[in-house]
This record gives C-alpha cells, structure tokens and sequence, in this order.
C-alpha cells in the first residue's frame, strides 16, 4: 500500500499502548521504516530497544543496505561482531551486498571463504545467490560464474543472479547463453524476476524478436500488468526504436513507478522525441510522481536537444531543491548538459563540488572544455586526473586526441598513438581509430592519418569519413574523392549523414558540381535533405561551383533556425564579390531572430573586404561586439587589415595591427604582406614580413608571398634572398593545381603537366591562343615567373599554368561559346589572369575560375573582380 502515514499512526498506538518495546513490535517498526528508506526512524527504534536480537540487527542493517548507506550498514555489522552477536543466513546476504556496494573484494573473498568453510551453500540456497550476486555486482563475473557452477543447489533465482550479473558488466552474449542453459534444464521455471534479468540483455544484443518473444511469453503467463518487467519492456522497445510501441505499453501499464516514467522517457530522449521527453516528465510531475535522480539524469540530455537552456536550469534547480544535485548521475548529466551549451563556467562549477566523481565526470568536464575550443584548460584537466591516479577509458582518450590536434601538439600525439597501440586499444574500440585518424588529419599530417586509417583492423563509416574529412581540409580534395569511391566499392559500409557533409566540401574544392548533383539525389532519395548540415554543405556545393541562384533556392529548402545555413549563404555570397548581397543575407538573418555568431562574421567581413565596403566592414566589427557580445579573435583581425589593405589603406591597416589586444599571428602579418604586394609598398612588406617570421616561420606560403611582392617590385635580389631561405629550412612550395568537370568527370592539372592522354591537343591548343592573345595585345609578365631563365623559357612556364591547362582542355573538350568553371588551389597569378581576359573575349566564353581567395567571372575580356583581388 506504500502508506507511511497508516505504518506512522500504528507506530503511536504501539506507544500510546506501551507496545512500543515489545520485541516484535520493534522488529517490526524496523522492517516498516527501512522499506520506507526512513532510515533516521528506523535507528531510533532500534536504538530504544532494551532487548536486541538478530532480527533486530538484520532488519537496521538491510535497511542501510537497501538505501545506499553500505559504510552505516558495515559499522552495524561489525558492532554487532564485537558484542558476540553471531550472524545467520539472513545477515550474511545483507553483508554480501553491502560489500559489493562498497567494491570490498577482499572482504568479499573472505565472506565467500567464511560461507564454504560453515557449509552455507548446502542448505542455504540465498546465500550461494547471495555471493553469486556480490561477484557479477563487483565485476568479476568469472568468480560468479564459478560460485554459481560449484552450487549444489540452485533456484531461479540462483540463475536470474547470473543472467542479470552478465547483462550489467555488457556480457549480453553470455547473459543469453545463460537464459538458454536454464530453458533446456527443465527443472526451472522463468519468474518474473528472469525477464526483469534477460530483456535489458536483449536490448544490449539488438535482438528485438527474442525481446518480443519474451514479450508474448509474459502475456501468455499474465506477467504484462508486473510493474517491472513492463518497465524493461518498455525499456527494450524504447531501445530500439519502436517508440510508439513503448508508448503503448507505458500508458496501458496499470500501475507505474518512477522507474516506468524514466524508461519512457529515455526512449523518447534516444530517438530525438526530446519535446515529447520534457511533457512527459512535466506529466510525471503533475501526476504526483516524484522525479528521482534518474529522472532528472535522463531529461537533461532532452534539454540539450531542445536547445533549451531555462529548462536545463529549472532542472538542476529541481535536483538542489530535492537534494539530487550531488548524485553523481544527476552531477554528470549536468556536466554534460552544460558543456553543450558551452556554458563552462556553470560546468566547473557543478563539476567542483561533486563530492565522488568518477571516469565519466572527469570525461565530460574535459570534452566540454575541448569542445568549446578551450584545449589548454582541458590538458591541464587530464593533466590532474592523472596526477590523481584515475585512469582513462577511451573516451578520455579520443578528448585527448581532439585536445592534441587543437594545439597542434605533434610530438603528444604520437605519444598518444604509440600508447593506444601498445594497449591494444586499435584491435577492439573503433573510437579511438578514428580519433587518431582525425588527429593527425587535423593536424595536417594527412600521410599519417592515411598510414593508421590502412592499419586498422576495424573500420566503420566514422572511419572512412574521418579520413574524407581530413583530406577535404587540408586541400586534398581529389585524395578525398578517392577514398569516397573506395568506401563505394568496399561494399561493407553504407553512407551516413557525415559522409555526405565530408565528400560534398571536396566536390566544392574540386569544381565537380556533375558529382555534388549526384549526391544531392541521394541525399534527397535517402530523406536526408531536411538535415541541416547536409543541407548546408550543398548551398556551398552549388554556391562555390558558380551556380548562385541553385544555391539560393536550395538554402530556403534547408531549416534555418541556426545560423549554420545563413553563414554558408553569405560565404557564397563574398567569394563571388557580392558583398552587397551578402549584407541583405544578414540583414535578413537578424529579422528572423537568428542569433549571428564568430564564423558569421568572418563571412561578412571577408565579402565587404572583397567587394571595398570599408565602412560596412567597420560597422560589422563594432555590431559584433556592441550588439552580440563577441569578442574578436584573430580571424576577425585578420579580415579587418585586408579590408584595408586591399582598398589601400595601409597605412590604416598597420595602425590597426598594433592597436590589436592580442599578438598579431602570421595571417595578420600575412594580409598586410598581401596589400604591400598589390599596392607595390615593398618597405612596409619587409617590415611585416620581419614580424610575420618572428611568429610564424614555417609556412611556406608566407615566403611565397613575399617572393611575389619582390618579384612585383623587381627587386629579383630580394626574390632570390627569399627562396635561398626557404630552401635552407627545407620548405617547399605547395603545388599548384587546377580541376576542369567535363561530362561529369573531374580532370585535375598541376602545374608544367603532361601526364594527360590529350597532353599534345593541349598545349596545341595553348600555343594557338597565346598567338591569338598576343595579336590582342596580351604582354606576358615575367615578374610572375620566380625562376632567373630565358625568357622563352619564362613564357613557356607562364603558358604552362594548370589554371590554362585547364582552360585548353575545356575549349577542346565541350561545345563553342559554353561556359568553363576551373578550380584552382593557389590563387590565381597576374599573368593568369591577364591572359584569361583575353581568352574569354577571343573564345566568346564565359570563363568562371575560383581560385583560394574567390571567384573570377571573366567575360568579353573583363573580371568581376575588377582586377583587384
């Protein structure tokens, strides 16, 4: 009946009537409050008694027990020691489970020695359960499994001690062949405690039709109204899916408990139903059922789905008012919850005054931090969950991975891999794989990445995108159409959501809009097109491959609550000199009341600068820290000073570098070498150029930059000085290449190339139209070659760009007057682009060249970009 104010008013009769003392009496108000969890009441009984006997001391300690109070309940046990008091069956059980509650293997050995030595197991089948019990609850499933073979008598419970012991330590395999081993005994009938045991097995082994075996058995056997195996069903169903199933069984449950509501609630949460999660945990509420740890640990992950950060905050204050916040389920969800928020502060904060933390604890403070881009903070955190002795799992170490490539520690991540490796992490967590895969890809080492991704002995879809992914970032777009075709042809694994939002950046890079379109009917034939990142990564497919209008109609396809879809939109917009364009995007943007962030900016900043908005670029730098609170980073700074640079202002731009709260990076100095170069002001470019090396001396494009700046000027000694330095610390330059789709195959030229089958027809071709230009009055520029040769030789490397590779190829491979859309990967050279003016007005094409920097739309030999890039 569960009814504490009937046992309360039993309790004063009893001492209204001088009962009170009786012996049974006392025993009996004992049992009453420990089932209660009344423990306060229950030791004031027990503490009156005149008489005490073992009733009275195993009734006080299994109510500590029972409640989460093992220390109180071993302090019990051993005064009772001291006074003579000799325990029996019934003591012996309770110590079993608190010495498993306490992870006491010792004594647990020693109870287990004491039990053999008196004979227990013989005649006392609950404590042969008991020990079972205290083994698979300690971990050590091998001893339960020997204690339950060496029984010479068992019941079904004895069984259900086993089956439940595996289940619980993620042994679901052995946890079914147990099931099965009683079935064929025949001399034991499943209770309702076996499907309570089996079914959260079968949830961990993905087998729904065993679980629904199971399910027409409980009905057959009038077992569907127990409350518990109702709740693992719902459980069960709820696991895999089948949620209106679940529901179903949930609302004809005839009784519930907070068990059944957390079931059901977790099964929304776990198949992104978190609107349905929170309304049933608000129904739960108004019907007077007491949300307990679980509850609150299971509805803030809904939250986070939600985005609903004032409900993540009602809740914890939920848990502080009940007393739930330092529980250690409820501290780590909160933990978890905050981190995704990016709300570190509040993280810490619960995270400090957690009174037991465990792995996951230390997990999720970490990744919140390495999630939010505070690697340091993070380190420093594994660095004192190490210094206090606790372990990594894998999950610490796949943070750590992510910790090493944010802070490009080149020498810890190799540390890391070599570790993983000798513990053999490689041969059965595919997380960690992966994770190093990633590592060293966004760390740009993509030869290592490559050298692991081969080595693995277990790969899954995460694994072959990680390996995309690293590719696409680091420039290799053709390496990551490779490997996506491998992934194709392997068979074994199926695309996911992120192989789509891996492969869809390289086609962007390569120019392969035939190959993007394909993809796109995949995604929209695989119900995916409602996702918004894959979504957003095909407006900047068709944005970036010169196709703006198809870019614009698909982003008003794509959900735009976030600002992901609008950043992409107005990235788009930038590179094709829209700036304009680009403001109206955002403009629009703020009128739907969504909130712009750091990458937004950076967008809007890098279009204005591409288009000469200096005044609009200003106004987006102050509307970012007045209006939306963000703090410039070094992005920010960045596009800033090129804003200037490129509208002239040099002199604006210096000042505002030395005006920066932080050290100027290399891509500082690196946008006003840039500016010096186009503006010819050699002496602030060697300035800059002093203090780019200073911080950054390692990155060969900077050398090439400033090679080009000298080359601009003529000043050929300071070419020559340059690349002697460059050499002498071992730098080479990237190679440039460009990449042509024609009938929906990408051919990719490098630079001085003639590995092509139509080598001869293209550079025929090239010979023909530089005649053609020169009659135009096309004059090559030879400051653009860097090497001291001829000049027919200079002509000749000119001539031999892969962007006019690209371009012959594409003027003898598709019809007269079509357009051609080239790709480049470095940014297109001032003889280059000369030279295409002239092409597009000989040829009467449109020649559409996206180079790193933006797009180029020559047409009747003039640029969009006014020939200022």
């Amino acid at each position: 009946m569960n009814d504490v104010v009937g046992g309360k008013l039993m309790h004063l009769y009893a001492v209204k009537h001088g009962l009170e003392l009786n012996l049974f009496v006392s025993d009996a108000l004992i049992d009453m409050y420990g089932k209660f969890g009344r423990l306060g009441d229950a030791r004031r009984v027990f503490e009156q008694m005149v008489i005490k006997d073992i009733v009275s001391w195993n009734s006080i300690i299994a109510a500590y027990e029972q409640h989460g109070g093992p220390i109180d309940a071993r302090l019990l046990f051993d005064n009772m020691q001291q006074l003579g008091i000799q325990p029996d069956a019934f003591t012996l059980v309770s110590l079993a489970s608190i010495v498993s509650q306490l992870s006491d293997h010792r004594s647990g050995k020693s109870l287990h020695g004491f039990l053999l030595r008196k004979g227990y197991f013989s005649d006392a089948v609950i404590t042969g359960n008991a020990v079972v019990d205290m083994y698979a609850k300690m971990g050590t499933t091998e001893y339960a499994r020997a204690v339950f073979e060496g029984l010479p008598i068992k019941d079904v419970v004895t069984w259900n001690s086993l089956i439940t012991g595996y289940a619980q330590n993620g042994l679901a395999n052995e946890a079914s062949n147990i099931f099965h081993m009683m079935e064929e005994s025949k001399d034991i009938s499943p209770s309702q405690g076996t499907w309570v045991s089996i079914l959260p097995a079968y949830s961990q082994l993905g087998a729904l039709g065993q679980g629904m075996l199971i399910h027409a058995r409980v009905i057959k056997d009038s077992m569907w109204s127990d409350i518990y195996v109702g709740t693992c069903l719902v459980d069960l169903y709820g696991k895999f899916g089948v949620v209106e199933g679940a529901c179903r069984l949930f609302h004809n449950m005839p009784y519930r408990d907070s068990g059944s509501w957390n079931a059901m609630i977790s099964g929304y949460c776990l198949n992104g139903n978190a609107a349905n999660a929170l309304e049933l945990a608000d129904a739960m509420r108004l019907e007077g059922e007491k949300m307990d740890a679980i509850t609150v640990a299971s509805t803030l992950p809904a939250c986070v789905q939600m985005n609903d950060v004032v409900g993540g905050k009602l809740m914890h204050l939920y848990a502080v008012k009940h007393g739930l916040e330092l529980n250690l389920f409820v501290s780590n969800a909160l933990i978890d919850m905050y981190g995704k928020f990016g709300r570190l502060g509040d993280a810490r904060r619960v995270f400090e005054q957690m009174v037991i933390k465990d792995i996951v604890s230390w997990n999720s403070i970490i990744a919140a931090y390495e999630q939010h881009g505070e690697p340091i903070d993070a380190r420093l955190l594994f660095d004192n969950m190490q210094q206090l002795g606790i372990q990594p799992d894998a999950f610490t170490l796949v943070s750590l991975a992510s910790i090493v490539s944010q802070l490009s520690d080149h020498r810890s991540g190799k540390s890391l891999h070599g570790f993983l490796l000798r513990k053999g992490y490689f041969s059965d967590v595919v997380i960690t794989g992966n994770a190093v895969v990633d590592m060293y890809a966004k760390m740009g080492t993509t030869e290592y990445a490559r050298a692991v991704f081969e080595g693995l002995p277990i790969k899954d879809v995460v694994t072959w995108n990680s390996l995309i992914t690293g590719y696409a970032q680091n420039g290799l777009a053709n390496e990551a159409s490779n490997i996506f075709h491998m992934m194709e042809e392997s068979k074994d694994i199926s695309p996911s959501q992120g192989t789509w939002v891996s492969i869809l950046p390289a086609y962007s890079q390569l120019g392969a809009l035939g190959h993007g379109m394909l993809i796109h009917a995949r995604v929209i034939k695989d119900s995916m097109w409602s996702d918004i990142y894959v979504g957003t990564c095909l407006v900047d497919l068709y944005g970036k491959c010169g196709r703006l209008d198809d870019a614009v109609s698909l982003f008003y396809e794509v959900p735009r609550q976030s600002s992901v879809p609008w950043n992409a939109i107005i990235s788009c917009h930038g590179v094709h000199g829209h700036g304009e364009r680009a403001l109206e995007f955002f403009r629009e943007m703020l009128d739907g009341e969504v909130k712009p962030d750091h990458v937004t900016f950076v967008s809007l900043l890098s279009a204005c600068s591409h288009s000469g908005l200096v005044s609009d670029g200003e106004w987006c730098f102050c509307l970012m820290q007045e209006n939306f609170g963000i703090k410039p980073i070094l992005k920010h700074y960045g596009c800033m000073v090129d804003l200037y640079g490129r509208a002239g202002l040099l002199d604006v731009a210096f000042e505002f570098i030395k005006s920066m709260p932080m050290k100027p990076d290399g891509s500082i100095w690196g946008a006003l070498i840039s500016a010096c170069r186009i503006h010819r002001n050699v002496e602030l470019g060697k300035y800059a150029s002093d203090r780019l090396f200073e911080v950054d001396s390692e990155n060969v494009g900077y050398y090439v930059l400033l090679s080009n700046m000298y080359a601009n000027a003529g000043k050929w000694e300071g070419v020559n000085d340059v690349r002697s330095l460059a050499r002498g610390m071992g730098l080479k330059k990237t190679p440039g290449w460009s990449s042509i789709e024609v009938d929906k195959k990408v051919n990719v030229f490098y630079t001085g190339n003639q590995t092509h089958t139509q080598c001869n027809e293209i550079y025929k071709e090239l010979k023909e139209l530089c005649e053609k230009i020169k009659a135009k009055g096309y004059v090559p520029d030879f400051g653009f070659v860097l090497q001291d040769v001829e000049d027919d030789e200079k002509e000749h490397i000119l001539m031999s760009h892969s962007e006019r590779l690209a371009i012959a190829y594409g003027i003898i491979s598709t019809p007269p007057k079509s357009s051609l859309r080239i790709f480049k990967n470095l940014r297109v050279c001032g003889d280059c682009h000369s030279a295409i003016k002239c092409i597009s007005d000989i040829t009467g094409r449109e020649i559409v060249v996206r180079d790193s920097n933006r797009f180029h739309h020559f047409k009747d030999g003039s640029c969009s970009c006014g020939d200022y890039w």
